[in-house]
């Protein structure tokens, strides 16, 4: 069960999000505000899963409210506005729905914020904390680095980077090799150049993965393992 609230200035719009999310049987709207500062208190004291958000309102506008957030909930923004589309999902949104929407499309974005919740939950039960340690020969030395903190590995002519929280290693080696050094069930090739961190996985659509705030692409041979992770 995901616990969401509504944020929007309107309240018929409140209203009509409220009398959409009965019908998902996973969705619980435990709270609603006109003005994005009047959610702050409650976040601060209430578990909260997600939030319905609208970007016109007066004030803190949605973009800005999502902004000042530091850890903040899974987002779908709700707006009469597709003018800030592109910039929602570099925000990591988890949807954008634009206004009037109807519930087929309003339960398309709640089933992929369900999605997110259950990749993210299992990131976090896997234990990341628990990824070995491991040496990677660049040039003439070989560098200890921890995999926990490894995000994604890019291939770029004979060579791997290795980008890491803090650092970047780049190794002379193949993918095949990089994909038998690393845990099973921790890390997903995506594409012939990209393999990323399944716990720094922000968003999915049909073409990309998000980590990290950069938009990595899903080649094709690979979707299918990529929507074995979502479902």
């Amino acid at each position: 069960m995901l616990n969401a609230i509504i944020i929007d200035d309107e309240p018929m719009a409140i209203e009509v999000i409220k009398s959409l999310a009965v019908d998902v049987p996973f969705i619980t709207i435990t709270q609603s505000f006109t003005r994005s500062l009047q959610a702050l208190e409650f976040l601060r004291q209430n578990k909260t899963d997600l939030i319905f958000l609208d970007i016109k309102m007066p004030g803190l506008s949605g973009i800005d409210f999502l902004k000042s957030l530091l850890d903040p909930p899974m987002i779908i923004f709700t707006t009469a506005y597709n003018e800030h589309a592109v910039q929602s999902f570099e925000l990591d949104a988890v949807d954008y729905l634009l206004k009037p929407f109807s519930f087929t499309r309003f339960l398309k974005a709640c089933n992929k914020a369900a999605a997110f919740y259950r990749m993210r939950l299992s990131s976090m039960t896997s234990s990341t904390d628990l990824l070995p340690s491991i040496f990677l020969k660049s040039g003439y030395e070989q560098i200890k680095v921890e995999l926990s903190a490894l995000a994604y590995i890019e291939c770029i002519g004979n060579y791997l980077h290795f980008n890491f929280d803090t650092q970047k290693v780049i190794s002379r080696m193949t993918m095949t090799e990089a994909e038998d050094m690393l845990p099973k069930g921790f890390f997903l090739r995506i594409h012939r150049s990209y393999i990323v961190s399944i716990s720094r996985i922000s968003k999915i659509d049909k073409r990309s993965v998000w980590l990290m705030g950069k938009e990595l692409p899903i080649g094709q041979s690979y979707m299918s393992e990529v929507e074995k992770l979502l479902s």
